[in-house]
């Protein structure tokens, strides 16, 4: 079909007002409590065929869109992760998402066929589809809770790793080539496009990074963009050679994100900014492909029971099993088992079987929206209250220090705003006491809107703003140092010591 410049005109109208109030719902669903990744879908909804009549039927289209936005939410996702905070949880992350997975596929497909009475093809895909836990939904969720390291470092490093077994087994399962391998050599080539796809990952993150340290490019914002194709080209080297995509560029991201590179910090911004474009454009798209009028309650109850059974037996069972690789507390065992947040994943994956043709896929399609709806709707909302009644949210850090950084290229170092919040200890502390390592000072304190130059007897109030210079070397124990006293005042030291001593 042709494409003219007018129907170009029509498109940039049209996508750029969908898009600000894609932006805006953001404010809304996060005053309602509501993840906005809901927003979007029921924007998609409201705007196609039985909206305003914006009709996507392609559902190849759709796998294609689908797939690129994914790529670029976990090349943000990567890029924005600090290996120091995942690296504890690492093995935990890597097992719930390769043994995790395999477990609940077992289960929900069993569930599925026995109890649902759906065929064995389509109750595989299910399991599949549902298996994998959003990189988006964990990034911006997780991201916002108070939680130890190890957890979020075990969700965040299984939802970019999760997805590359998945689409290999959707892909052999959808085609009919699973029936021709037997299960060893099917674990054996999902095990293989996992390892390739690592690989690839680490040799473009590694060398990306040692390139983009010697490139003297003549615009600071053309680094960033350099940045992120790394990542994608990591992915496209991995698909070519038959190797996974999604983990390719997920560790790319990852090497580059920890890297000493130029501009790290507008490169982490700006891949951000791509991300949020990509999760709109995905879940409105997502959201334009289901036709309401066509669902029934036969297709809810389905959803709700595999929903049930997903989120009841087949992710606390996974989580069990995947915590015998370390030994992992019964109250984080339980938060793991309900922060297996779902999002768009699942449903871009149902795209595979329906652009493949398979006898069922519509259902499937619509069963795992359903899904994803009212399980988002349940764990989401709820993930701050299940924190803090299983006892593994921190309070004390609950946003009492909020803390941004901004390099400084020149000299190596980073440009700390503080903002001193209601709860902070930090309040009545004079600058001195603070005693930040050797070459951090705080700079300039701002006050009532004013700018004071501090002295070492200033004394600090709630609602100050502090600029902290810090060589980027001792970034690391600048801002712990700064935690701590917000924490505990000036006994700041005398608890440290404490814990050391105990330790």
């Amino acid at each position: 079909m042709a494409f003219d410049a007018h129907q170009l005109d029509l498109f940039l109208l049209i996508g750029a007002a969908v898009t600000l109030m894609a932006v805006l719902a953001v404010r809304f669903s996060h005053r309602a409590g509501l993840p906005s990744l809901l927003v979007y879908l029921m924007i998609g909804v409201l705007l196609g065929a039985s909206g305003l009549g914006i009709d996507l039927v392609d559902a190849e289209i759709a796998h294609a869109l689908g797939f690129g936005a994914l790529v670029l939410i976990l090349a943000e996702g990567g890029l924005t992760t600090s290996w120091r905070s995942i690296r504890p949880a690492i093995g935990l992350g890597v097992a719930l998402a390769t043994v995790g997975v395999a477990i609940s596929v077992g289960i929900v497909a069993l569930a599925g066929h026995y109890l649902l009475g759906l065929p064995w093809q389509v109750a595989v895909l299910l399991g599949a589809a549902t298996s994998a836990t959003d990189a988006a939904a964990v990034f911006s969720v997780l991201r916002a809770l108070p939680l130890p390291a190890r957890l979020t470092g075990a969700l965040e490093a299984e939802a970019g790793l999760n997805d590359a077994p998945v689409v290999v087994l959707i892909v052999l399962v959808s085609s009919g080539a699973a029936q021709e391998h037997g299960p060893v050599a099917l674990v054996a080539l999902v095990a293989f496009e996992l390892v390739a796809g690592v690989l690839i990952g680490l040799a473009a993150g590694a060398g990306g990074a040692w390139v983009m340290r010697r490139a003297a490019l003549p615009a600071s914002g053309l680094y960033p963009i350099a940045v992120l194709c790394l990542a994608v080209l990591a992915y496209g080297v991995a698909v070519t050679v038959h190797a996974s995509g999604f983990a390719a560029v997920y560790v790319a991201a990852l090497v580059l994100g920890n890297a000493e590179l130029p501009h790290r910090q507008a490169t982490r911004s700006f891949a951000e900014g791509v991300a949020w474009i990509a999760q709109i454009g995905l879940f409105v798209m997502l959201g334009l492909l289901l036709e309401p009028d066509r669902l029934t309650w036969d297709t809810v109850w389905l959803a709700v029971t595999a929903g049930l059974v997903l989120t009841f037996v087949a992710r606390p069972v996974s989580v069990f099993v995947c915590g015998l690789v370390r030994r992992l507390p019964w109250r984080e065992g339980a938060f793991l088992s309900w922060a297996g947040l779902r999002g768009a994943v699942p449903i871009v994956f149902t795209t595979i079987p329906l652009a493949d043709g398979v006898s069922g896929a519509e259902q499937l399609f619509e069963i795992v929206f359903v899904l994803v709806v009212v399980y988002t709707l349940l764990t989401g909302p709820t993930l701050p209250f299940v924190a803090r009644l299983l006892g593994v949210a921190r309070p004390s850090e609950a946003r009492e220090l909020e803390l941004e950084a901004a390099p400084l290229e020149r000299i190596a170092a980073d440009l700390l705003q503080i903002t001193i919040g209601p709860r902070s200890q930090m309040h009545g502390v004079e600058i001195g006491e603070l005693r930040l390592p050797h070459g951090a000072v705080v700079t300039i304190v701002i006050r009532d809107g004013e700018t004071l130059v501090p002295e070492r007897r200033t004394v600090l109030r709630h609602g100050d703003d502090l600029l902290v210079v810090t060589p980027r070397r001792l970034r690391e124990a600048t801002e712990t140092r700064l935690r701590q006293v917000s924490r505990h005042g000036r006994l700041a030291q005398w608890f440290q010591a404490t814990r050391e001593r105990r330790a």
